[in-house]
């Protein structure tokens, strides 16, 4: 159930409703205050002050009016050009990069702003009145009001406009900055590198895995992506049940109905003991879509998509597929230098064993994957070369730089498939210069 809910709260907050229905609430609860103010307190020091000129109801009304009226115009063209940027990064990087730009906080908080303002000017604009004005009572009575214009709710108006242009100027600015491959590719390369620190925090390789075991099986009873799994329910569901269990899949994996998702063995032996397979299974958010919480490789496969369409026959760009493979490098030189052991120190007593995932296994997903498509192109087959090296030059561990030295062998195999003539002899260069590099 943790699973569930924390791939719900990841959903609401990637989604383009949430920011804008947090601030349209807070506009409305601020307009009520600065409005109880008005009708509690003397607001003539504004006047006084010389912070603002204190308008009559005519005015005012004006004012708001036209406020309220330019922030939806303004909050449906951010909108617009939202969609409009979201298709054009959808077309061009790949359907999979979709999430980054609903997830971008700076396209939603704009939004959100606009939203923002106009809900306050509508709920002062309504409380406006002038001399002599009637109304209804509850007994069908006429009641003649007296005039009032709140002053101290128009003054904080005053000032969300002074944000929302702010607002506008900084997301005309950021629109065609986060659109940019350059900075995509960043921000997919940065994250990456957070989430590598936060998943294998240990650098010291000292940690070594406990090897998987079979037992009672957990399955899924539904098929999707792994989305996301709650390792703390799962140990308190195998500290209850006095047993261990070990994981059968990764986030990210599909899986459907009668595929295993872990094992579960008593303390006691294979044949003793019993545990709640519904409470474990609950621990497995599966949904029809990867995302990118707890799964490193789906960062990756970004990368390596954008770095493929952009070797394509159709766009022919090996520049933006050197920046992919330049991110590609930085974080396959982290991996190299950290335990790839999800179990830490303080956890000795983990009853949960995870799923191991190899540096080859990573190193394949990137590298290896990309290898077709920049085989075909002379400059990316040399800059990948270059990259494998200066890779394994700042990895320590002998096993896992022939691994890399591995891929870069299987590479150059490629490239004499896919290159002839003075693009060969590049690449070739290339290639001896790394194995000599290599030593």
């Amino acid at each position: 159930m943790t699973a569930r809910i924390r791939v719900l709260w990841l959903a609401i907050k990637g989604s383009y409703w949430f920011y804008p229905a947090v601030f349209a609430i807070g506009a409305f609860i601020l307009s009520s205050a600065t409005l109880s103010l008005d009708r509690n307190s003397n607001t003539a020091w504004l006047g006084e002050l010389g912070i603002i000129e204190l308008s009559g109801p005519d005015s005012a009304s004006d004012i708001l009016g036209l406020v309220a009226g330019a922030m939806l115009g303004v909050a449906s063209t951010v909108f617009s050009i939202t969609i409009a940027a979201v298709a054009y990064a959808s077309g061009t990087y790949g359907p999979r990069l979709l999430n980054n730009f609903m997830e971008d906080r700076g396209n939603k908080l704009s939004l959100a702003v606009f939203i923002s303002t106009f809900v306050f000017c509508v709920n002062v604009l309504r409380t406006i009145r002038h001399e002599g004005a009637v109304t209804t009572g509850v007994g069908g009575d006429s009641i003649e009001l007296s005039s009032f214009v709140p002053n101290f709710s128009l003054f904080v108006s005053y000032i969300l406009i002074v944000v929302a242009v702010g607002t506008l100027v900084y997301f005309l600015h950021h629109i065609p900055a986060s659109i940019r491959i350059n900075t995509v590719l960043e921000n997919i390369g940065r994250r990456l590198i957070h989430d590598i620190d936060e998943i294998y925090p240990d650098k010291n390789g000292a940690i070594v895995s406990e090897g998987a075991f079979s037992g009672q099986p957990i399955t899924a009873h539904f098929a999707g992506y792994v989305q996301s799994i709650s390792f703390g329910q799962l140990e308190d569901v195998a500290r209850e049940s006095g047993g261990r269990i070990s994981l059968a899949c990764r986030t990210g994996d599909f899986l459907h109905p009668g595929m295993v998702l872990a094992h579960w063995r008593s303390d006691d032996g294979p044949e003793g003991g019993s545990f709640d397979q519904n409470e474990a299974r609950s621990a497995f958010a599966l949904g029809g879509m990867r995302t990118s919480d707890q799964d490193l490789r789906f960062l990756i496969d970004e990368l390596v998509e954008i770095g493929l369409r952009a070797l394509s026959p159709g766009i022919n760009d090996p520049f933006t597929a050197i920046t992919a493979l330049h991110w590609l490098g930085a974080a396959t030189a982290e991996l190299g230098q950290r335990s790839l052991n999800h179990k830490q120190p303080d956890d000795a007593d983990s009853r949960v064993i995870r799923l191991h995932t190899s540096f080859s296994h990573y190193v394949g997903r990137g590298f290896g994957s990309m290898r077709s498509g920049v085989a075909t192109s002379p400059l990316a087959a040399s800059v990948a070369l270059e990259t494998i090296a200066n890779t394994a030059r700042v990895i320590d561990n002998e096993t896992r730089r022939s691994q890399l030295m591995q891929e870069a062998d299987l590479l150059f195999e490629q490239a004499q498939k896919a290159l002839t003539g003075p693009d060969f002899d590049l690449v070739e260069a290339r290639y001896r210069s790394v194995q000599a590099m290599s030593g």
